[in-house]
């Protein structure tokens, strides 16, 4: 099971109107590229946020320095393609640190792989609780969402992930397919003419919008 070119890919038992191709090409992409490279999150920027959360006393800073360390041994385990031991790695810093936003979407991602989605969720869920201004872990559960035939929960969150950036083209084209998914052509045509307008080679999006009228 390799997860480093994040091929987490949704099912497909209902997708009669939307090419299970496409979703491939647009679902893959919020966490496309990824390869377990979540920039700053849990940066020392961000990590004092998190802390304040946790009630006061119950994690030391050596243990969220143990679970730092836990965390970039999983990240880069990975990339290399091991994800058993990235997942242990994973465990064991979420163990010490429940708020680690790093292990938590690590994780994610790696249930999401193992079509484990429900679990995927619970992880993206903590993430975006952690990082509400954070569009990848709203990305990543919206596709959870869609492998599971929840539609509706995939779409609230693609409407949260386009406030939070309106520049994120990858949001638009996955708000694209989710609304085509519902049937509701007019959200889906505005999305994939967003995500064409931002990234104009965008050939999924551009065969959206063919497809929903334009």
């Amino acid at each position: 099971m390799a997860v480093t070119d994040c091929n987490a890919l949704p099912c497909a038992s209902r997708l009669s109107a939307v090419p299970i191709a496409l979703l491939a090409i647009v679902l893959t992409a919020p966490l496309g590229g990824c390869s377990f490279d979540l920039g700053s999150w849990g940066s020392d920027k961000e990590m004092p946020q998190a802390v304040e959360q946790k009630p006061t006393g119950t994690i030391s800073g050596q243990s969220l320095s143990d679970a730092q360390g836990y965390t970039t041994r999983g990240l880069t385990l990975a990339k290399s393609g091991k994800t058993v031991e990235a997942l242990a790695e994973f465990d064991r810093a979420l163990a010490l640190d429940p708020y680690n936003v790093q292990a938590l979407y690590g994780r994610g991602l790696i249930y999401q792989a193992d079509k484990r989605h429900e679990q995927a969720i619970a992880d993206f869920t903590a993430a975006n609780g952690l990082t509400p201004q954070r569009v990848e872990p709203l990305l990543a559960r919206a596709t959870s969402y869609l492998a599971i035939d929840k539609a509706k929960e995939a779409a609230s969150d693609l409407d949260e992930a386009v406030q939070a950036d309106p520049n994120s083209a990858q949001a638009w084209s996955a708000r694209g397919v989710t609304y085509e998914r519902l049937g509701d052509k007019a959200k889906a045509f505005t999305s994939y003419g967003r995500a064409l307008a931002l990234r104009p080679r965008d050939e999924a999006a551009r065969s959206g919008l063919a497809r929903t009228g334009g």
